[in-house]
């Protein structure tokens, strides 16, 4: 008679938490504003603030965007600043750096607003592995986060986890 195999990852207390189900859905933009300098470089103000009138800022709705500058150009923090107030009656977010960035700070948001009464005293598993572009800050921030209310937080999967923090 074959013995009957019991699921214990299923039957334990173990919270599996996938940081992909708090990907928010948006397109995420990387805004470049090279081509609206004088030869890549310089920033004359005129022109700039002149491209930023004749801009289409509607096209960024419920977007996430990043402010970027490839060339080595240096802009002025008011740029930033100026192309921000003309994004925000549009874009979800908006940030000054790459697409890395930009993911930092939405999951920075995401996991300060996150509830963690649910996991209070229990075991942890924060899962590693996503199809999302899952910034591997997010995963220091919840793990900062939950420190102090688990019993236990662990990364990978449940067949191999790796324990990082244990309550004394």
């Amino acid at each position: 008679m074959a013995e009957e195999i019991i699921n214990r990852v299923a039957n334990s207390k173990l919270v599996t938490i996938n940081l992909e189900d708090f990907y928010p859905d948006g397109k995420r933009v990387l805004f470049d504003i090279k081509e609206w300098l004088f030869e890549g470089f310089v920033l004359r103000e005129k022109e700039f603030r002149s491209k930023v009138k004749e801009h289409d800022w509607s096209q960024y709705q419920d977007s996430y965007v990043a402010l970027t500058c490839s060339s080595d150009a240096i802009i002025p923090g008011w740029a930033y600043m100026l192309l921000t107030i003309q994004l925000s009656p549009f874009a979800k977010k908006i940030v000054t750096g790459d697409l890395e960035v930009l993911e930092t700070a939405i999951y920075q948001d995401i996991i300060a607003n996150l509830s963690v009464d649910e996991f209070h005293n229990k075991p942890i598993i924060i899962k590693g592995c996503t199809n999302k572009p899952v910034p591997a800050n997010a995963y220091l921030f919840l793990a900062n986060k939950l420190e102090s209310i688990a019993k236990s937080i662990m990364y990978g999967e449940a067949c191999s986890s790796v324990p990082l923090y244990k309550k004394r």
